[in-house]
């Protein structure tokens, strides 16, 4: 998924790491043939890269980054009370993970645009949902479950 880099830091080996939108960190080294990247080694030439696009594999991958604080959370849905909107491909807003709680029964998780088609998700599991990912549910058998919401 796509996520525009808002800043960098040094790693404990001295290569750079550029800061993403989405909280996770992506090395942005300059180490050619492999990796191309002058821009990495001035100041002007890191912040001339801000705000530009890089892949960030970690969402992909639907991992929660670290250091995130739970805000708000929905109500205990049901099959039979899960809202319209939540059946239909919506995203959170930018900025904003949430987790998929199930207390009880099978709730079927679609993250769109990801390489996991469908995850089901029972008692226990954990449906990462990371910001501004078109996603969508529906429920298997009898579901309990509801939505956390988290930022920094």
């Amino acid at each position: 998924m796509q996520r525009k880099i808002i800043g960098y830091h040094l790693d404990e080996e001295q290569d750079w790491v550029a800061e993403l939108d989405c909280y996770h960190g992506q090395h942005v080294r300059h180490k050619p043939p492999f990796f191309n990247r002058p821009w990495v080694i001035t100041e002007s030439g890191r912040n001339s890269q801000l705000a530009s696009l890089l892949n960030c594999v970690r969402c992909d991958a639907l991992e929660f980054p670290e250091g995130l604080s739970a805000y708000k959370k929905t109500p205990e849905f049901s099959q039979d009370s899960i809202p319209k909107g939540l059946l239909k491909q919506h995203s959170t807003k930018e900025g904003v993970w949430a987790i998929i709680h199930v207390l009880s029964g099978t709730l079927l998780y679609y993250p769109h645009d990801t390489n996991a088609q469908c995850i089901p998700l029972s008692k226990d599991d954990k449906g990462i949902i990371p910001p501004n990912k078109y996603h969508s549910v529906a429920a298997k058998s009898d579901v309990i479950f509801y939505v956390e919401f988290y930022r920094k």
